[in-house]
């Protein structure tokens, strides 16, 4: 699925089950909540900190899918183009760091 084709499935999704879009402010609200819930679950299966019963319900790529609906949703309400976003943030990146990370020494 390309980003434009995951922008029009969020919003149609939304606009068939969810009534309406949450305003920005709550979305981010839930993007938070949504990361934070990757994070726990990531410091517990990669990091140093045990797992509780409960975490063993969760899921890495549920949460990762969580956190990129809510992202394509305010992408939605702020008119953003994720496709184009991208495209320019990876040009950005590499004109930037095309051998900032080659270079690194603690990388090598």
């Amino acid at each position: 699925m390309q980003l434009q084709e995951l922008q029009q499935e969020v919003d149609d999704w939304i606009k068939t089950y969810g009534v309406r879009y949450f305003n920005h402010l709550t979305n981010l609200g839930i993007l938070m909540e949504e990361v934070g819930e990757l994070s726990r679950i990531m410091v517990r299966t990669y990091g140093e900190q045990s797992s509780k019963p409960q975490d063993n319900t969760k899921n890495i790529a549920d949460e990762m899918a969580d956190i990129l609906w809510v992202l394509t949703a305010l992408a939605n309400q702020c008119d953003v183009n994720l496709e184009e976003a991208m495209k320019k943030n990876i040009e950005k990146k590499t004109n930037r760091d095309k051998t900032r990370h080659q270079e690194n020494q603690k990388l090598l």
